[in-house]
């Protein structure tokens, strides 16, 4: 398909900022051969559209409450193969970029960017391109090389632990939750910080948020 091409692209459009939907639907109303088909306000709503729809291509919000866009991306993908799926963010980290290229997507784009490269983009993915550069493609992968050394460094049992730190609970819950004693979390809490090479369980859980984002119970689960 070219961008003179008199054939539809139809769209699914996903975003939880209201706002942010109207200025995207009023921009893509002015190219004739890209049709809205609706909106979707988070990843549940979108799954529910998808099947009914079906449209060609999904633009997906990166951030979003309930289900992350990865974790609709990966039911897109199983469900609904047929979709093309380019990500709009204003979070433009490493993690996230990776973790979308993992689950599927055609592309990663700032929302910020021109109106004109985002409908060349829509038509170059509906007509089968892949939208990742060169840049984006190193970046992931070297991402995935300094963050997967370090995890397959873990234990199956410091990985939980880590996990259980991550949303915030302290050396007795996690005992309480893992059915051991405190001192037993200690020793494992004392592996983690050597393996991810930090000295303080801060540190550690903010490694955990910045590297892993939307995939931590995927990759720590």
């Amino acid at each position: 398909m070219t961008s003179d091409s008199k054939e539809t692209i139809t769209l699914l459009l996903v975003d939880d900022d209201p706002i942010i939907r109207a200025g995207l639907r009023a921009v893509l109303l002015g190219a004739e051969d890209i049709e809205i088909l609706g909106e979707a306000a988070d990843g549940e709503e979108a799954q529910e559209m998808m099947s009914k729809l079906r449209p060609k291509i999904l633009l997906l919000d990166l951030k979003m409450p309930g289900m992350s866009a990865a974790e609709l991306e990966r039911w897109v993908r199983e469900h609904h193969p047929e979709t093309v799926t380019l990500v709009l963010t204003a979070h433009d980290r490493d993690a996230h970029l990776a973790g979308m290229i993992d689950a599927g997507a055609a592309g990663y784009m700032s929302k910020g960017g021109p109106v004109e490269t985002l409908i060349a983009a829509i038509r170059r993915a509906a007509a089968g391109e892949l939208l990742f550069d060169i840049e984006q493609m190193a970046r992931a992968r070297n991402w995935k090389t300094a963050v997967s050394e370090k995890l397959n460094r873990l234990t199956q049992r410091e990985r939980l632990v880590l996990k259980l730190m991550s949303e915030g609970k302290d050396t007795k819950e996690i005992a309480q939750a893992l059915s051991v004693s405190p001192k037993t979390v200690a020793f494992h809490i004392s592996g983690i910080l050597e393996r991810l090479e930090v000295d303080t369980r801060q540190k550690a859980v903010a490694w955990v948020h910045a590297n892993l984002g939307d995939d931590l119970e995927r990759l720590l689960g």
